[in-house]
């Protein structure tokens, strides 16, 4: 019988799990002795390595002394929370790390919180121990307290602690000695973390707590078998613990794989307590229960959090649609959300009501729906996305929104410009800690009133703050918070833009985009500082005469133009405004694009007030 550990690494995103994992790849004998190695192996997708965060939760294996550690790097943002609700099913115990310098931020909580109510044991991991600004005695203090604040077990507070420097691939049972490798980690790993139950007697039975998807063979379930073993080609079934009526569907283990560094590994044989991959069922989802062939026997499935914030995606329709884009169409962008689905468990999409052109998307937050957008974007996809709006809860009669838990870290001089700002959005101040020279301060704040604040906040601490947040609970309506405190500039007609239209244009914002940009009608070229739209005609040429020469524009000076992130196009939405997104260009338009419809909607919407 195997000699095996199955565990997670938790902790709030930036605190180093992919590069201990790297290290624990390592000192685990995965690579040769000259192999080149790149870093954060584990985050694999490109939208990972260029933004330096996990999104999709990554299975890898080491081998030490006799044994196999089963190791599962999952995401650290809160947007992915629903990755690392569903991967905790797969593990006997988890690795929280926290940050020797930051400690516990939002969703340490959370992800913590989820692992207690599990009951895995827990090995707490300071990391960054070599940091300049590191706390470690304050640090320690505060994770028992998180701990008590989370009702942890007797055994749960006695969790075993250790000090790493990920980077260094250092980890020592003491805060004063800086350790020489990862050996006390593992050694940790295999005394605390029990192995799993290996009841291989009884029937074949496996919750599926991933899905992976390959061209060749279709979807790849992933999971731990709870008891059993599997065969290679065996006749199995599949049910789910959320539709007892429905009959189990039959199917067969066509390829079975185990994990090992970082490659899947062909096997014929598979039991009890093993991670394993398996293909061969068309419709197998997250959630689902594999068993043996007559014994269909459904595993509860951990409830993940409903989504919190909803955009709508629909055909692109602009004046310059279909130009860039492979797929255009409304069937090709519906078979692509809702094949997301099978892999992202806290998204939902939903056809929306009198249209077949647009879908409601519903997830945890901005940043885990701006990826999507920006995946489909690189995939080929044309479309348009609106505003991002929170969903409201009925609760006991009363209009309940989303709240967040806010934590923002700054120099103390910009404290009092954050609490204004985050107060003006309905925010409530917990509490406020000195850390050094610095301010951890913990807020409540609806999650409408962080719509367009993350660049507000960078501005105001001049890119020195850190913010983090969380989702809290429901609460009443807060009452009405104003999105956006200035107006956009609109394209006049269509054309492309010069250099004369600019200047001319510049006075009145600043512009987004500059000459030799085709536009259309209604597109949005630049921000109004005032709280009016304001129509500017960017394509406007000089008008020559014998007195007026073409020349004399050299002397125009043109401001360089605000290029924006697609997340920060997401924040400026206004809410008569809309994204449209192709392969090439990220272009801001008015959902009316006629100037003349556009009044009379926004004055007939004043006169019916």
């Amino acid at each position: 019988m195997k000699n095996l550990r199955n565990v997670a690494i938790i902790a709030h995103v930036d605190h180093g799990k992919t590069t201990l994992v790297d290290e624990m790849l390592k000192q685990g004998g995965v690579y040769r002795e000259n192999q080149e190695v790149q870093e954060r192996v584990m985050d694999s997708g490109d939208l990972e390595r260029e933004r330096g965060i996990t999104i999709m939760a990554k299975n890898t294996a080491v081998n030490y002394r006799d044994a196999k550690i089963n190791i599962v790097d999952t995401p650290g943002h809160a947007d992915f929370g629903g990755e690392v609700e569903r991967i905790l099913k797969m593990v006997n115990g988890v690795i929280l790390l926290v940050d020797a310098a930051e400690g516990p931020m939002p969703q340490t909580r959370f992800v913590l919180s989820r692992a207690l109510e599990l009951g895995h044991r827990v090995i707490v991991v300071v990391n960054k121990i070599d940091r300049p600004d590191a706390r470690i005695l304050e640090v320690i203090d505060e994770v028992l307290e998180l701990l008590m604040d989370l009702n942890a077990t007797d055994e749960q507070l006695d969790s075993p602690m250790l000090f790493c420097s990920g980077r260094q691939g250092t980890a020592s049972y003491s805060p004063d000695a800086a350790g020489t490798d990862l050996q006390p980690l593992f050694d940790t790993i295999m005394e605390y973390i029990p192995a799993p139950e290996m009841d291989e007697e009884k029937p074949f039975q496996m919750l599926v707590s991933s899905i992976d998807y390959n061209e060749y063979v279709g979807r790849i379930a992933i999971g731990r078998i709870e008891r059993g073993v599997i065969r290679q080609n065996e006749e199995i079934e599949v049910c789910n613990y959320h539709d007892s009526e429905s009959a189990p569907t039959r199917a067969k283990a066509v390829s079975l794989y185990e994990f090992d560094g970082l490659s899947r590994v062909p096997v014929t044989e598979a039991s009890a307590g093993s991670i394993i991959a398996m293909s061969g069922i068309g419709e197998i989802s997250i959630g689902d229960t594999i068993c043996a062939r007559g014994f269909a026997e459904a595993l509860p499935f951990v409830q993940i959090s409903a989504p919190t914030v909803e955009m709508t995606f629909s055909v692109n329709d602009s004046p310059f649609a279909g130009r860039e884009g492979k797929f255009v169409t409304s069937r090709q962008i519906r078979e692509r959300l809702y094949r997301e689905t099978l892999k992202d468990v806290s998204l939902r999409v939903s056809d929306m009501e009198g249209s077949t052109d647009s879908f409601n998307v519903a997830g945890r937050g901005e940043m885990s729906l701006s990826i999507l957008i920006e995946t489909m974007r690189r995939e080929g996809y044309e479309l348009q996305v609106s505003p991002p709006r929170v969903l409201y809860k009925e609760i006991d009669g009363v209009n309940c929104e989303p709240i967040e838990r806010v934590v923002v870290d700054v120099p103390q001089e910009y404290v009092g410009s954050v609490i204004e700002k985050l107060g003006a959005r309905k925010g409530e101040m917990l509490e406020m800690t000195p850390v050094g020279n610095r301010m951890k301060v913990s807020f409540l704040v609806p999650s409408r009133g962080l719509f367009g604040y993350r660049n507000e906040f960078l501005t105001a601490t001049k890119g020195e703050g850190i913010m983090a947040s969380v989702f809290e609970r429901y609460e009443p309506f807060k009452g009405d918070i104003a999105r956006r405190s200035s107006g956009s500039l609109v394209a006049h007609e269509t054309g492309e833009s010069v250099a004369y239209g600019l200047f001319n244009s510049q006075e009145r914002g600043a512009l987004f985009i500059g000459p030799g940009v085709p536009v259309y009608a209604g597109m949005v070229i630049g921000e109004c500082p005032k709280a009016e739209d304001i129509t500017v005609n960017v394509c406007r040429r000089k008008q020559l005469t014998n007195m007026r020469a073409s020349g004399s524009d050299e002397a125009l000076r043109l401001i360089p133009p605000r290029q924006m992130s697609l997340e920060q196009c997401l924040e400026f939405l206004a809410d008569d405004e809309l994204l449209e997104v192709t392969p090439k260009t990220l272009r801001l338009r008015k959902s009316i694009l006629d100037h003349g419809l556009r009044m009379k909607s926004v004055h007939g919407g004043k006169n019916r007030c």
